[in-house]
C-alpha cells in the first residue's frame, strides 16, 4: 500500500524522467494531426472531425509517457510510450462530426489513422 508521501515521491521522480525533444515534437505532431489532418495526408478524415484535440493534449501525452516509462522501470521516455497512450489521451479530446456518427467512424478509428500517418521519431539515447 502506498502512503501519500510515497505517491508524492513517485510523482517527483516521474517529473525527472528524460524526454527527448523529438518525443515532445512527436506528441505535438500527433495532436496537430487531429486538428489539421491534411498536413499528414489525411484529407478524407477532416470531414469526420468537428474539433481536434487541444494543445493540452500534447502535454498529457508527454506526462503520460513519463509515467508509463517510470512504471516500466526506465528513466527515459520512448516514442512507443507516447503512441501507446495516444488513444486513451485523445479519445475524449476529439469531437466527431455528425457525418462520422452516420458513417460509424469512432474516435479510435481516427486516432489509429493519425498514429499510422505520423511516424514515430528515431531517438538516440546516448549513455542511457
Amino acid at each position: 500500500m502506498l502512503t501519500p508521501a510515497d505517491l508524492t515521491r513517485m510523482q517527483e521522480r516521474v517529473q525527472q524522467l528524460y524526454v527527448d525533444p523529438a518525443i515532445t515534437e512527436y506528441a505535438v505532431r500527433l495532436v496537430t494531426a487531429t486538428r489539421l489532418p491534411g498536413l499528414v495526408g489525411l484529407d478524407d478524415t477532416k470531414r469526420y472531425l468537428t474539433y481536434g484535440a487541444s494543445p493540452r493534449a500534447s502535454i498529457a501525452l508527454v506526462v503520460g509517457g513519463r509515467a508509463l516509462a517510470f512504471l516500466r522501470g526506465r528513466d527515459y521516455v520512448l516514442p512507443y510510450d507516447v503512441s501507446e497512450l495516444a488513444a486513451d489521451v485523445l479519445r475524449h479530446r476529439v469531437v466527431l462530426s455528425y457525418e462520422a456518427l452516420a458513417d460509424d467512424v469512432s474516435a479510435d478509428n481516427i486516432i489509429a489513422r493519425v498514429l499510422d500517418a505520423v511516424p514515430e521519431p528515431e531517438v538516440v539515447l546516448q549513455g542511457r
